[in-house]
């Protein structure tokens, strides 16, 4: 029988879930304060712990951070009043397992609790799968909807199991049965294809087609034409009828990456097109009903373009019924090495290979190296290790140079990494610092002494360095900047 604990400063809320669980078979214990419930946790073996966001002692953060350090492996379901898109990123980067809104719903509740119980997490498999033809293949992710229900994604996705990993999943379950148009923010080379291809097998219209246009590669002046489509004899050169993409992605879904690379004119006739429904050919005289979900991307803040005129703010309003961001690679902890083991497993199918991992001293240096050019870099630094690997593991001495001696380049700015070739087999000696000339120097050494520490023991996950340091990740990251880190 699971054993829960029920953390709840109201006591109709304990009374409730109490009567409830028990009825389910479930052993369950309540506490009406903070401090209570960690005193339960310590004295007790608990399965399973729901806990109030905002309690009058102290938050459920701050019950999470003690759970982390006193007990671990226990999951924590956080209860908000809040449906606040801040307060869950927070909540699940603190280590909660999951968090539910009030009102609380009696299926979902028990859906989270059986699947809690069983570990039932969305997460990439961790091992190579062998298909038909011997070779390795790769095992499907499933997500949750926001019913509950289990969706299997299709062959290559993988979801990754951190608390960044998790909240995104949990969010694109949520977001994926509607018909709601959604932002998708991320560096260059972080998936917001795949997490679009993603909401769009997860929805109703999985069977109808997606579209995906680089809007960075549409010129002013064929953009109405790819988008829209034309009529024969619209302009120069039109011999014949086109349809345009929003017509041939008709029941389906539309993915518009980095659209603030519209013009201002496409912007106006996508404008029309979102608020109306309707789509009319360039030199047509008809107007034909468009059902097209859209899905845009971008690497920049469309609020912020918006108001400085580089993007429709009236545009904006209407794509932002949902947004969500992708994270970059570095701050995804050690799903960086799941995701070098799927795509290993990609380049083993395609170079008919039986390669099985990475050398311990590889996985170090991809748990430290910044990835500034994030999944896509990383599937082409491991597909061209797979290439010249010649042993089971792949090892150091097939990876490119600037992963090797990444030390030497300032991330800071991608654009000014220096990747002119080093000859030398091996790294060249780091120079020792010089003795501190100041009380402020001697300060500005230690103080980087002690980032760089904690750095190394999260392995470089800034979300856990910060939290460590009690600082924000933005005085982290102004810090490691200005350390070199």
């Amino acid at each position: 029988m699971a054993k829960i604990l029920v953390i709840d400063d109201d006591i109709d809320i304990c009374n409730l879930l109490s009567r409830f669980l028990t009825k389910r078979g479930y052993e369950v214990d309540t506490a009406m304060s903070g401090k209570g419930g960690l005193e339960k946790i310590a004295s007790s073996a608990y399965d399973l712990v729901f806990c109030d966001f905002k309690l009058r002692d102290m938050e459920g953060r701050d019950i999470l951070t003690k759970v982390q350090e006193t007990t671990p492996g226990l999951k924590v379901i956080i209860i908000t009043g809040y449906s606040d898109i801040k307060t869950a990123v927070d909540v699940m980067k603190r280590g909660a397992y999951d968090y539910v809104i009030k009102p609380l719903i009696p299926d979902e509740l028990i859906n989270l609790i059986n699947r809690a119980l069983s570990d039932e997490q969305p997460k990439v498999v961790a091992g190579p799968a062998p298909s038909k033809n011997g070779t390795q293949g790769l095992k499907r992710s499933t997500i949750k909807s926001g019913t509950g229900e289990t969706i299997e994604l299709e062959e290559g996705f993988i979801t990754g199991s951190c608390g960044e990993s998790k909240l995104l999943y949990k969010q694109v379950g949520l977001v994926a049965p509607t018909n709601f148009s959604v932002i998708i923010y991320g560096e260059s080379g972080s998936g917001k294809e795949n997490i679009a291809r993603t909401i769009h097998t997860s929805s109703k219209r999985k069977d109808k087609p997606f579209i995906a246009i680089d809007c960075g590669a549409l010129t002013k002046e064929l953009a109405g034409s790819e988008l829209w489509g034309h009529e024969k004899g619209a302009f120069t050169g039109a011999i014949t009828s086109k349809p345009g993409q929003f017509e041939l992605a008709n029941g389906g879904t539309i993915f518009l990456d980095e659209v603030a690379n519209l013009s201002y004119e496409t912007q106006v006739g996508l404008l029309r097109l979102v608020q109306e429904r309707k789509l009319r050919r360039i030199g047509g005289t008809k107007d034909m009903d468009i059902d097209v979900r859209i899905l845009v991307a971008s690497n920049e803040n469309l609020w912020e373009a918006a108001q400085k005129g580089k993007f429709r703010e009236d545009l904006y309003h209407r794509f932002n019924e949902f947004s969500m961001i992708v994270p970059p690679l570095r701050e995804r902890g050690n799903d960086v090495l799941e995701f070098a083991l799927h795509f290993l497993q990609m380049a083993n199918n395609e170079l008919g290979k039986n390669l099985t991992g990475f050398t311990e001293e590889v996985r170090s240096l991809f748990l430290r190296y910044p990835w500034p050019g994030n999944l896509r870099e990383m599937r082409n630094v491991i597909r061209r290790a797979a290439l010249l690997g010649e042993d089971k593991e792949i090892g150091i001495t097939t990876l490119p140079q600037e992963i090797v001696y990444h030390q030497k380049f300032s991330f800071s700015d991608p654009d000014k990494v220096d990747h002119t070739p080093t000859i030398a087999a091996t790294p060249k000696p780091v120079d020792i610092p010089a003795a501190p000339q100041s009380l402020k120097d001697a300060a500005a050494q230690a103080e980087a002494d002690v980032l760089k520490k904690i750095l190394e023991e999260v392995k470089y996950n800034r979300t856990k360095a910060a939290q460590k340091l009690g600082i924000d990740r933005k005085t982290l990251f102004n810090k490691m900047k200005q350390h070199n880190l």
